[in-house]
């Protein structure tokens, strides 16, 4: 299915650099996971405290992302992202000299500004592509390679941690940020040229993807789907440290399981979504979801609560994300072609809105006393929305007389 109104010379965009830009916020969010018991050693702070690095840096990647989409619409993709990697990198070396735990959570929110790549990187993806399928696919496989950095990162932010201490992880941080800077710099063309007057005039547009259905059901089903994700975010390094007594290292590398499911799952998208139809493939990737979120309360109803039975079951969690997140983005930033970037930021803001507060709730529910339960009940209940959202784009579509997407009836 081919989107109307695109231009006829398209700037090309090298997968490579979009998964550079696309995983800079995938880095500052997660290579911190296994450090934060030591910060809050370092502070002398309790973790709930400490836990706020995750959870407010997701909020505010939500509000970033509510932005970024009109500004990219406004100046274009590249001077916002040129800014956006700008500020990540002197943010990682300020919080590396944070003398409180305050000032280092405000350093983490300016490293929010950082999400600017992930928002844009779809967009840039919309904007190079004639056909909605292809869109899916080279999301899928934006993503794939995305995933690689919180494979990796956990696993490198441990053993940092543990040979020269917290700070490192934010150096590591800032270099990658650098990298990116040069790259946008040397290898991004621009790919928007039909600027809108105003931000504002842009943002006065959100009433146009509000009205959509179809908008609001692939928005759910990305903000559900990987809500379960973020809350295990939130909580997992938690469980992991003080209730099974894995080291920041040990940790990394069972986390993982997780981003390798994650990568297993984008593969099959990119591979399957122009057979199956993106719809069918969301809606598939939901189920399996539902059953790697649910598999740890399983366990744990038998009395069995290890490792293997926490991020096992969770790796089976990243494989429906991989499968349902690409499709569902896709979905969003094509509702209205010429409103890409604006749905792209309206999209990824209410994604993350939601995995903030999941990820909050269950850093805040989660004590000695209460166990792993209250996590694990709370990604069981994200992976189950899911479905329903899933199902509700299912259903409007087919109220609509058309199985799949197509982009003249999006309403």
């Amino acid at each position: 299915m081919t989107y109307p109104g695109l231009p006829s010379a398209i700037p090309k965009a090298r997968i490579t650099t979009l998964v550079l830009i696309a995983s800079a916020s995938s880095l500052a969010t997660n290579i911190i996971l296994p450090s934060l018991p030591s910060m809050a050693h370092h502070y002398e702070v309790d973790y709930v405290t400490i836990q706020l690095l995750v959870s407010v840096y997701l909020a505010a990647t939500a509000f970033i992302q509510l932005v970024v989409g009109p500004l990219s619409d406004r100046f274009g993709r590249r001077p916002v992202l040129l800014g956006a990697m700008l500020v990540l990198v002197l943010s990682s070396v300020a919080a590396i000299y944070a003398p409180t735990a305050e000032a280092l959570l405000v350093c983490r929110v300016l490293q929010a500004v950082s999400a600017t790549g992930m928002v844009l990187a779809r967009a840039v993806v919309r904007d190079t592509v004639t056909n909605f399928e292809d869109a899916a696919s080279k999301i899928s496989y934006v993503t794939m390679g995305m995933a690689v950095t919180p494979m990796v990162g956990p696993i490198i932010g441990g053993y940092l941690d543990e040979i020269y201490g917290w700070e490192s992880t934010f150096i590591l941080t800032a270099g990658f940020g650098l990298v990116t800077l040069a790259v946008v710099f040397f290898d991004l063309a621009e790919t928007h040229t039909a600027r809108t007057k105003s931000v504002l005039a842009q943002m006065k547009t959100y009433p146009e993807l509000f009205r959509s259905r179809r908008f609001w059901g692939y928005s759910a089903t990305a903000a559900f789907s990987s809500g379960s994700f973020l809350a295990f975010l939130g909580g997992g390094p938690f469980v992991s440290t003080e209730l099974l007594g894995m080291s920041p290292s040990t940790y990394g590398l069972y986390f993982g399981l997780l981003s390798l499911g994650y990568v297993a799952g984008n593969y099959v998208s990119g591979r399957f979504s122009r057979l199956t139809g993106v719809n069918r493939m969301m809606l598939w990737g939901s189920v399996i979801g539902f059953v790697g979120a649910t598999l740890p309360l399983v366990f744990l109803g038998f009395g069995v609560f290890t490792a293997l039975s926490m991020f096992g079951p969770v790796a089976v969690l990243g494989i429906g994300n991989g499968m349902t997140l690409p499709n569902a983005n896709a979905g969003m930033v094509s509702v209205r072609p010429h409103l890409a970037g604006s749905a792209a930021g309206l999209g990824g803001t209410l994604n993350l809105a939601c995995g903030a507060v999941l990820a909050f709730v269950a850093g805040a529910l989660l004590t000695h006393e209460t166990g792993p339960l209250p996590l694990f009940l709370i990604m069981a209940v994200s992976a189950a929305a899911t479905i329903g959202s899933s199902a509700y784009v299912i259903r409007v579509a087919r109220e609509l007389g058309d199985p799949d997407i197509t982009p003249g009836d999006l309403l």
